[in-house]
């Protein structure tokens, strides 16, 4: 195995240009880490935030990189033996240490999962991450089996349609919103039963669907619609803010005692790998393989148009897990 590999760093913020493809040292394994040969990957808004300087915590240069499927290289791990497939994600990676974009990358034990599953790489890789946050925010954020209803603010992007077809797995009815009237059919395609036209304020809309309010709102557009979001919430309901997809991380002029409604929970999910287990992960990876759960993949692209695929990433018009893929 040559002692270099191919890998993307960044050593300036900036837009996908600043991207640079280099050949670097590989990664040393370890004790306790779990060193990874990296098949493929998905594109995650939170290393667009890292490309453009929004990391303050992020020192550069750095390869980005929060997930990755791939073959374990080398492990001391029961269960993470050589040439076992795994799926990686957070922990810091491509943030504290550099990540997946990468043709090997060297992750710790507890952020590494054994995988099995005939999929292919690049429907794989759309997983990890998307399933986690997925996971992560109905059943610890928004405690949904107890709910009977949810609404998705930001249900075009990739959490919003993975999030979508988990909750109706759980059997709930779920309203989601588009700022796009040519993605209404498409998202009930994707089993909503509801789907509003997302202009900012949606309150007229969703009062006509629960009159009383929801049981559930996943909050994914962020501080710029997170305020109308709590007043879509019953007395008792739960408001979840997981994604910053309007950009904006503060909400301004934010008076808690005049904008929480009474009776409504106002918390926030930016949880980990530690918030699934090794068997959670395997049982989505088992729905997608029989087809019982329908997560949107996006586009594929290939390793060496990763700055093609940032910039496909910045447009907005995904429509799902953008993947890049190894050869």
């Amino acid at each position: 195995m040559s002692l270099k590999m191919k890998a993307f760093v960044i050593e300036e913020p900036g837009g996908p240009e600043k991207l640079l493809q280099k050949e670097i040292p590989l990664p040393t394994w370890r004790k306790d880490w779990v060193l990874i040969r990296v098949k493929a990957f998905g594109l995650n808004r939170s290393e667009y935030f890292t490309r453009i300087g929004d990391s303050p915590t992020v020192q550069f240069p750095r390869v980005l990189g929060i997930e990755c499927v791939g073959e374990v290289v080398e492990s001391d791990v029961d269960g993470l033996e050589k040439g076992q497939k795994v799926a990686a994600m957070m922990g810091g990676m491509g943030r504290d240490f550099d990540g997946s974009y990468a043709e090997y990358t060297l992750v710790p034990r507890q952020n590494v999962f054994p995988i099995n599953s005939p999929l292919p790489w690049n429907e794989l890789a759309a997983l990890p991450e998307m399933v986690q946050t997925s996971h992560g925010s109905l059943f610890k954020g928004l405690e949904i089996k107890r709910a009977k209803n949810l609404l998705i603010r930001g249900g075009t992007s990739s959490v919003g349609l993975c999030s979508l077809a988990i909750a109706k797995a759980e059997g709930i009815e779920v309203t989601t919103t588009t700022r796009s009237e040519q993605k209404v059919k498409e998202l009930k395609e994707q089993g909503a039963d509801h789907v509003i036209i997302d202009n900012g304020s949606i309150r007229t809309q969703a009062n006509e669907i629960h009159p009383e309010g929801y049981d559930a709102v996943l909050e994914l557009v962020g501080a710029t619609t997170l305020l109308d979001s709590l007043a879509l919430a019953r007395p008792g309901g739960i408001v979840c803010m997981t994604g910053i997809l309007g950009g904006e991380w503060i909400v301004k002029d934010f008076n808690p005692m005049r904008d929480i409604p009474t009776g409504v929970k106002l918390t926030a999910y930016s949880g980990g790998a530690q918030d699934i287990t090794k068997e959670e992960l395997q049982r989505y990876v088992d729905l997608v393989t029989e087809g019982s759960l329908n997560v949107r993949i996006g586009k594929s692209f290939p390793f060496e148009q990763l700055q093609l695929a940032h910039k496909f990433m910045d447009s907005n018009k995904a429509n799902g897990k953008i993947v890049v893929q190894l050869s």
